[in-house]
């Protein structure tokens, strides 16, 4: 028996078989890893597993224990999609000739040829058209939401961004409600945030769906396709990246397609915004006049599709009236619960009779086609895209993209290449934040800074300005606030690069190269997206762990994610760097990422053996091609990122750093005193001092600008730039170390707390609290205590 995980590199087979059990298969299944189509085998990782295979012409990865249960076998030559799954040439020649393309798509109102009912009754005008906006991973979701509602939303060129649903109003047209939600393969959840996509379907009812698709990958995108048709929900397909696919070759008719598919199919390029108007038009129509899609058979009429037909339309009849209780289109029912979605089958709440006569058929069926249950329907689906991609689709030839993302693959996740090339690009990125680019723009903004501070100074002197009021201005707001916003540069930096490395695929790829590494400590190569975000903001570090498969594997990632240095710890390792360890800048700042991931493997180690026993789930991703980041893109995710931090600095810093100088300056008695020892502020965290002194930071002042790290990291600096003025004369380089060392790890911010909150609950949460807490002062005291040897 052979199997995918045998399949040499370049060669290919077609399956006869998918093994294993539970979701896992149903994925593999519904990825169109189905038998009779043809694999191929393209590369392994850098340390021989996992491994990256293509089908239905995209590439996904998986590892060797599951590959090990897929049977193949060898045909001297594989059809493009595989035995069962190839296009006649008499289709492609029809589909060519009668191939119009873009040109002659019939725009609204002519005689649309999907339609075969009498339109529906009109909804009430004032009625909000709501839309669910659904597609498959990295299909171009949330590039058409922003060019539809006018949002700003965050793209990137990886599986997963969008972790949470969205909405907005199309612009132009307050009456509609757009949702984009998570990707989806099939409407048999794999992960959390696909059940997200599906509840909100199948619960919150819109008035219609955007289907989108990728053009460049459609056999893959219509499976979706066919379970929506199920719903019974007025429906418009649209066809992204047909730029693409036009550019390498290929072609779709549009026409046909919309007439085989029952539903209107709208070509557009969500980047450029082309057909994008054309889609809008379709889609207000649809919803308005409730126009559903062309009730039809998808089975086949050969034994096997008889046998799957026959079993469907039997379940049709079992279940109908569960069905209508339960609100659940009768033909999406019997299919799901067929292929065994149990959680659909619970919804119906069928008697014991009814179960046992549904296994009846199920078992007939299954011995009729010569698949089982899950298969049998995979199968069934597949069959009907390939009817339906053989009379409307000319295949392109190997698109460029793909070629150039061969050819990059052969470093960037090369055996030999791959580490050394992670490493290198990280260092860089590193060295030109905070030792290049960083730094010379903070000096910049740090000098017009000191300007406008003197400036201020003397206007408020000259006009005589009480001298109280004076202090809260320079030494409380322009010190406080002033200090954290000259590390701005840093902070835009780090993301421009971060994004640029996400738009790129680039990120996909570090997934898959260290999946074997991070399955060591309990992980999935999956894991390894939530940790980079973390390098940027622990908040959607936490939120994009919900791409994770496995609820161990979330939980054990969000715990990780203190561990890798956000962007708002910057301004506390650029002020003490350059103020204690100037020559050493880049070596300091590295060594910190470093002791927080190697302090993180620590712990995962710890938490594998623990709380957290058992093994990562399986890496199943798909990996999209490289692509140059957009300029709008990357301008668009600095903007947020600059104007989330000129936020904080104006809002919750700003009122911070009243609030301190506040309480450093009056004592219990509201009375203004000569020295700060005398404040409240020295009063509250005298309470902690004997905590502190073990570790070199038993000053109230430290102690002070730690606490206030809790509301946001930034306002450490500004903290105790109000309290001690000049940092550099009033501390020395061992307490500027372990103080260094403790940010690194101490409590996240209360944002991230929150976060961990929402997802976790809120004994969880303060664990992590209280847990960084008490590493952070074990290596703090480490630090210290050596250091004073020294």
């Amino acid at each position: 028996m052979e199997t995918l995980k045998n399949l040499e590199i370049g060669k290919s087979a077609v399956i006869s078989k998918v093994g294993g059990t539970g979701a896992l298969r149903q994925h593999f299944l519904d990825m169109g890893m189905i038998p009779g189509v043809k694999v191929t085998m393209m590369k392994h990782a850098p340390m021989g597993d996992p491994l990256e295979i293509r089908v239905f012409n995209y590439e996904l990865t998986l590892r060797k224990e599951e590959a090990a249960q897929i049977e193949i076998e060898y045909k001297e030559k594989p059809s493009d999609s595989g035995a069962d799954f190839s296009y006649s040439t008499a289709e492609k020649e029809t589909s060519t000739a009668s191939n119009d393309l873009l040109t002659s798509h019939p725009g609204l109102g002519e005689d649309g040829k999907y339609h075969e009912k009498e339109t529906e009754t009109p909804l009430p005008a004032g009625t909000i058209l709501t839309y669910a906006l659904v597609g498959n991973q990295n299909c171009g979701k949330t590039t058409l939401f922003n060019q539809l509602t006018g949002s700003n939303q965050h793209v990137g060129n990886f599986p997963g961004v969008t972790i949470d649903r969205k909405d907005g109003a199309i612009i132009g047209h307050p009456e509609t409600l757009v949702t984009d939600l998570p990707g989806i393969y099939s409407m048999s959840p794999f992960t959390s945030e696909e059940i997200v996509s599906r509840n909100f379907v199948l619960k919150e009812k819109p008035k219609a769906i955007l289907n989108i698709l990728d053009a460049s990958a459609i056999e893959r995108s219509l499976y979706l396709t066919m379970q929506l048709l199920e719903l019974d929900i007025p429906m418009v397909i649209a066809l992204n990246m047909m730029d693409e696919l036009t550019g390498n070759g290929g072609s779709i008719n549009i026409n046909e397609m919309e007439n085989l598919l029952g539903v209107p199919v709208v070509p557009i390029s969500a980047l450029k915004n082309e057909g994008v108007n054309e889609l809008v038009q379709h889609a207000i129509h649809i919803a308005h006049f409730q126009e559903k899609p062309v009730p039809q058979d998808f089975c086949s009429k050969d034994e096997a599709g008889g046998a799957i037909h026959r079993a469907i339309h039997a379940v049709i009849h079992l279940i109908q009236d569960h069905a209508e209780r339960a609100e659940i289109p009768v033909r999406f029912a019997a299919s799901k619960i067929i292929e065994g979605d149990k959680i659909i089958l619970n919804m119906l709440d069928l008697d014991f009779n009814e179960i046992e006569m549904l296994e009846h058929i199920v078992v007939q069926m299954e011995k009729e086609s010569g698949l089982d249950r899950s298969a049998a329907i995979a199968k069934m689906r597949y069959s009907f895209i390939n009817k339906i991609c053989g009379k409307t689709v000319k295949k392109p030839h190997e698109s460029k993209e793909h070629l150039r993302s061969e050819k990059i693959d052969k470093i960037l996740t090369g055996k030999w290449t791959a580490i050394p090339a992670f490493i290198l690009i990280m260092t860089t990125v590193f060295l030109l934040t905070f030792n290049v680019l960083g730094a010379a723009l903070q000096g910049l903004l740090e000098n017009g800074i000191d300007f406008v501070t003197n400036l201020a100074a003397t206007g408020l002197k000259n006009a005589g300005v009480n001298e109280v009021l004076q202090s809260l201005v320079i030494d409380g707001i322009f010190k406080g606030v002033g200090s954290v916003l000259s590390f701005l540069p840093i902070i835009v930096v780090m993301f421009f690069f971060l994004s640029m490395l996400e738009d790129s695929g680039y990120i996909a790829r570090v997934a898959f190269v260290m999946d074997r590494l991070l399955r060591k400590i309990g992980l999935s190569g999956r894991s390894i997206v939530p940790l980079l975000i973390g390098f940027g903001c622990t908040v959607p570090a936490v939120m994009s762990t919900r791409t994770l498969p496995s609820e161990r594997d979330r939980r054990m990632t969000i715990l990780l994610t203190p561990f890798m240095s956000c962007s708002a710890k910057l301004p506390i390792y650029a002020f003490f760097v350059s103020a204690f360890f100037p020559k050493h800048g880049g070596l300091i700042m590295g060594g910190l990422y470093f002791l927080g991931i190697v302090s993180g493997i620590l712990v995962a180690l710890l938490f594998k053996k623990t709380l957290f026993k058992g093994e990562a789930v399986p890496f199943v991703m798909e990996l999209p091609n490289y692509r140059l980041p957009g300029k709008k893109n990357v301008a668009q995710l600095l903007w947020e990122k600059s104007k989330d931090f000129l936020q904080r600095a104006f809002t919750v810093i700003f009122i911070g750093t009243i609030i301190i100088w506040f309480l450093q300056s009056f004592n219990l008695r509201f009375q203004l005193v000569a020295d700060s020892q005398q404040s409240i502020l020295a009063s509250i965290a005298g309470i902690l001092e004997p905590v502190f002194r073990p570790i070199g930071l038993g000053n109230w002042k430290i102690i002070t600008s730690l606490i206030s790290g809790f509301i946001a990291k930034e306002s450490v600096v500004s903290t105790m730039e109000i309290l001690f003025g000049d940092v550099s004369a009033a501390i020395n380089s061992l307490t500027a170390a372990s103080l260094l060392v403790f940010s690194l790890l101490y409590t996240p911010c209360i944002a991230a707390i929150s976060a961990v909150r929402r997802e976790l609950g809120t004994g969880w949460a303060a664990g992590v609290a209280l847990w960084q807490c008490a590493l952070a002062w074990i290596l703090a005291f480490a630090v210290h205590f050596i250091g004073s040897l020294v």
